[in-house]
């Protein structure tokens, strides 16, 4: 019984020594829209908060997504463009915001067994080290939950 209290304080120590929640950057709202044609590649879209530090976004990775790239769409002469982005900067506590006719990630390759309302495991990492697990909510296409906008 006596290892109950020493497991618990070593629990305690490890978590004490890891970042606090407010040092690192945090990942919300993570949705994906998936396309309604079939292997075409569905948006992603997520609001990141900056930590104690600037940051910057290198990849999002995912296990049943082959290949995931952040994109940037602007209005260049009356014209919709996009292109991608490396990285994103992530200064220290400012939010950036990855929405419909904005900043969004392509998700090419998305698992078959990937409907809407199946979850998406996605991985963020941060030039600082930081990785950032969460799960991705999927919505069917043609769905106007976001910004009322279609990608």
């Amino acid at each position: 019984m006596r290892r109950l209290p020493f497991a618990l304080f070593a629990c305690a120590a490890l978590v004490a020594c890891g970042p606090r929640s407010g040092d690192r950057p945090v990942v919300e709202d993570v949705r994906v829209r998936l396309s309604a044609v079939a292997d075409a590649p569905s948006a992603g879209y997520f609001t990141l908060k900056g930590g104690a530090s600037d940051d910057r976004l290198l990849r999002i990775d995912s296990a049943v997504v082959q290949k995931i790239e952040m994109h940037e769409s602007t209005m260049d002469g009356g014209m919709m463009t996009m292109r991608p982005l490396q990285e994103v900067p992530v200064p220290a506590g400012a939010t950036v915001s990855f929405a419909p006719a904005g900043s969004h990630a392509m998700l090419f390759g998305i698992d078959k067994r990937i409907t809407p309302g199946t979850g998406i495991p996605m991985l963020f990492t941060f030039a600082s080290g930081a990785k950032i697990a969460v799960e991705a909510k999927t919505i069917a296409p043609g769905t106007h939950d976001m910004d009322g906008m279609q990608h």
